[in-house]
This record gives C-alpha cells, sequence and structure tokens, in this order.
C-alpha cells in the first residue's frame, strides 16, 4: 500500500502555553479542572500572565494536529500524515511551522493577518484547563481548501480525521472533505472534543453526522450528547451504541464508536455490540500531565488503523500513546515509540 499522506487531518492549529498553575489562578478566571472552553475577553490577559509568572513550554498544539503528531510518531513512516490549518504571519506561527515540521508532518497551514491561535493549557495536580484562543485558526475558509494544491492533498489521503472544535470554524469545509470521503469510500472520523461542542453546536454536528465512519470522544462528551438529544441515558456503553445507529449517509461504511473514560476501561461500540478494553494503569507519581491524553489515544489508534490493523490492535495503540504522553509534560513523546 502506498502510505504517502494516507492520513490528514484539518483543525485548529494552536500553539499550547502550558504550565503550572495554582487555584488561584483557575479562580481568577472561572476555571474548571478538566474543562476545555474557548477564550472570552476576560481570559485573554491570562497568555501573557501565564508567560510572565510561570514556567512555560511551547508545543505545536491543537486536538487535530496533536492526534496527526501522535499518529506520525507511531508510524516512523516519512511523510504519512499531513495537515491543514491557519496560522498567523508571526514569531509564534514560525514556532509553530519549525515544531510541526520537526514531528515529521506534513503541514499545509494558511497563512493570515491576523495572530496565531493559542491555547493555555493550566495544569494543576493531574487535571487541566484548556483556554483556546482561536485567532489565525479560526479565518480557514473553504476556498482555501478547493484550491488545487490543498485538494490534492485530500484526494491523496485515505484517512481523514476533524476533531469537533473545526465545527466553530468551517463547517462547509468539513462537509466537503465528508462528501468526498463519502463517495470514494474512503474513511471519514471526528471526535466529540468537548461538551459546549454538542452543546452549542449540535446542528451542524448532527449534520456531518451520517458521514462519520469513526467517532471518539469521552465519557463527559458523550454524555452531554445524550442529554443535548434526550436519549435519557447516561450509561456510556448505551449511548455509544445509540451514536451507532445514528443514521449513514449513502456510501459510508457502518460507524464505529469509541468513548474513552479516562483510568476506566474504552468503549467501543461496533456492530450493536459493546466491547470493554482496559487502559494501562499508571502509578499516581508517574502521572505528569493529562492533557492531550485523548488526542494522544486518537493517534495511536489512527496509526494502526491506516496500517489496516485490527479494532483490538488500534485500541492498543491507542491506550499506549496516552500512556506515554501522560507521563511527560504536554502532547510530547519520546523520539521513538517501544510499542509492539
Amino acid at each position: 500500500m502506498e502510505y504517502h499522506g494516507i492520513l490528514l487531518g484539518m483543525g485548529n492549529p494552536l500553539l499550547d502555553i502550558s504550565a503550572v498553575v495554582d487555584q488561584a489562578f483557575l479562580d481568577k478566571y472561572g476555571l474548571k479542572s478538566n474543562d476545555a472552553i474557548m477564550a472570552e475577553d476576560k481570559h485573554l490577559p491570562m497568555y501573557d500572565e501565564m508567560a510572565s509568572n510561570y514556567k512555560v513550554d511551547y508545543i505545536a498544539g491543537g486536538a487535530t494536529q496533536n492526534s496527526i503528531r501522535v499518529a506520525q510518531w507511531m508510524l516512523q513512516i516519512p511523510g504519512a500524515t499531513t495537515f491543514i490549518g491557519s496560522i498567523g504571519k508571526d514569531k509564534f506561527g514560525e514556532e509553530m511551522k519549525k515544531k510541526a515540521l520537526q514531528s515529521g508532518v506534513n503541514v499545509c497551514y494558511y497563512e493570515d493577518e491576523s495572530p496565531t491561535g493559542t491555547c493555555a493549557v493550566c495544569v494543576m495536580g493531574h487535571g487541566r484547563s484548556l483556554v483556546a484562543n482561536l485567532s489565525a485558526a479560526n479565518c480557514y475558509k473553504i476556498d482555501q481548501l478547493r484550491k488545487a494544491e490543498n485538494w490534492a492533498l485530500v484526494e491523496r489521503g485515505k484517512f481523514y480525521y476533524i476533531a469537533g472544535f473545526f465545527l466553530t470554524v468551517s463547517p462547509e469545509s468539513i462537509m466537503l472533505v465528508a462528501d468526498h470521503a463519502a463517495s470514494r469510500k474512503k474513511v471519514f472520523m471526528m471526535n466529540l472534543s468537548a461538551p459546549f461542542i454538542c452543546e452549542f453546536f449540535k446542528d451542524v454536528q448532527a449534520k456531518v453526522f451520517p458521514y462519520i465512519d469513526y467517532l471518539f470522544g469521552n465519557e463527559t462528551e458523550a454524555r452531554t450528547l445524550s442529554k443535548v438529544h434526550r436519549w435519557e441515558t447516561e450509561n456510556v456503553e448505551e449511548i455509544a451504541l445509540k451514536i451507532c445507529e445514528w443514521p449513514k449517509a449513502f456510501g459510508t461504511r457502518k460507524r464505529i464508536t469509541v468513548i474513552t473514560q479516562g483510568a476506566d476501561p474504552v468503549v467501543v461500540a461496533d456492530d450493536g455490540k459493546v466491547k470493554l478494553f482496559p487502559v494501562i494503569r499508571v502509578p499516581k507519581e508517574k502521572l505528569i500531565d493529562t492533557n492531550g491524553a485523548g488526542d494522544a489515544f486518537v493517534g495511536g489508534f489512527l496509526s494502526q488503523l491506516v496500517l489496516g490493523r485490527p479494532i483490538e490492535d488500534c485500541v492498543k495503540a491507542g491506550c499506549y500513546a496516552a500512556n506515554v504522553i501522560i507521563q511527560r509534560s504536554g502532547c510530547t513523546y519520546p523520539v521513538k515509540p517501544d510499542f509492539k
């Protein structure tokens, strides 16, 4: 099989500004542990405050880009992955390009006049609170995707992954890729990404749902989706099955739902049945940072999916990748994986 450009991700490239903070900082900006929100005006000063008052790490992040970077790391096949998104023409944008290229991902950034998007990763204890200021990432338009050099990347791909966060930016671009995947019997995948996506973007989310072949999420997002659609259940296994039963578009394959639950087993719903897969336990003293664990799980999963491996191997790889990431600061990893 030809692996060049086989996996394409499209989403919001954000330069992660990651730091260990204290409760007073979270309280000051009204933040909750293990939550992900969009920045409001009241949050804008926090980025400079973090850089000034805390030890900060910079990482080429954003949910989709994280997953694609991890997939590339797991695959160790040059040129296997591609990422599309929008950055600014500034020093943060240059830093983003440098970090992404170092990871081996073929990045195709549209460069906007707005500043490069950032995400404050506020780590406290074993939890994290994410505050995303999309800025340039919010400026991607379908016209960019339609350009010949960009669409050629889409046509080359056989597997597509887009985090739900991109529904807030360019749902038209998502639908264009989804339709392409369905018409050519390729694999289209998305992530619930955050409770607020399920709540406030439910209409655009519902529009793309029929095209989704694999849907990822965590237990909180799954329960929010259930509540929004009045399924009257908080049972994650039942919710995963209901997601699978959502009608599919013509030309697509059956849907498989994958829900992570932190330290609890991964729920996989497929063909009317649910399987539970245990995760790799990490002693508390080795747990450094849960930021990016979900993205890493998806990246590991995708790395084996594009190789044609069975679901069991995909989940195993996802758990391995997440296990590596939570023992490090930020969504980072060693030079090479030792996954077997």
